[in-house]
């Protein structure tokens, strides 16, 4: 059975049409699905969908992206999600400055809040982290709590110091795509007992179905280009990958 460690399912274009998605990925044997709540509007939604889905899990916080916009109106309302148990993790916080959409001092702040809270609760930590590998092992590098690199797209050495660090790596269906030579690469080193896969629906779907709004079933397709990768039955990289996002969101006996 798969684990979607990250999938945006009540954001507008996914929560929509959500009930055929769900159906779909249960066929294609996902059985578990972290859903990344970024704002009110996805939580409220999230808190409503995990009601009628007791396979999947909420995750929250504010994205490097917005917290110039919404990050200090935003943050009581994920730390109250959060200290009620509604979250199993905190996050997508990190650091991006690729597209700089807030400035790199906020994303610091805002990312040393989110630690702050995500270790007072002893809950995980998922990172969104782009060419800000320096500064995110400067500020993270003594949490004690778990922490995910989410669809993670740096360089070799990067990842050796994320697995140095005994982070979870987890791999998009980005590691599909014909140019991403070092991403392959990375996905060749990461102990098995570190990875996660994930689709980020709806972005990124991975081949046969680039360009396409991706969706938790498609993980499989990620999950078979790991295995050939790595030379392992891709039923055996499923089984893994879902017991270690079990283990690090510790929702295994739920």
């Amino acid at each position: 059975m798969y684990f979607d460690s990250h999938a945006h399912l009540t954001s507008d274009s996914v929560y929509s049409r959500i009930d055929p998605i769900l159906e779909r990925a249960s066929k294609a044997g996902v059985s578990h699905i972290a859903n990344i709540c970024t704002d009110p509007l996805t939580l409220e939604r999230g808190i409503e969908l995990v009601k009628k889905n007791p396979w999947v899990y909420n995750v929250g916080a504010t994205t490097p992206h917005d917290v110039e916009k919404d990050g200090a109106r935003v943050f009581p309302i994920f730390e109250k999600a959060a200290r009620e148990g509604q979250l199993v993790a905190v996050g997508e916080t990190g650091l991006d400055y690729h597209y700089k959409h807030s400035s790199k001092k906020l994303q610091q702040e805002f990312l040393v809040q989110y630690i702050a809270l995500a270790q007072e609760l002893n809950l995980p930590l998922v990172i969104h982290c782009r060419e800000a590998f320096e500064d995110l092992f400067a500020i993270a590098g003594d949490v004690k709590v778990p922490l995910i690199l989410h669809c993670f797209t740096g360089t070799l050495q990067e990842a050796e110091k994320v697995i140095q660090k005994g982070w979870y790596l987890s791999l998009s269906g980005i590691v599909t795509f014909k140019r991403s030579e070092e991403l392959c690469q990375v996905a060749k080193i990461v102990p098995l007992n570190q990875l996660l896969i994930e689709t980020d629906t709806p972005y990124l779907a991975p081949a046969p179905y680039r360009g396409k709004r991706n969706e938790p079933a498609f993980v499989v397709h990620t999950a078979m280009c790991i295995a050939k990768l790595r030379e392992m039955a891709v039923n055996d990289l499923a089984n893994s990958t879902s017991k270690n996002a079990s283990r690090v969101f510790d929702i295994a006996n739920q």
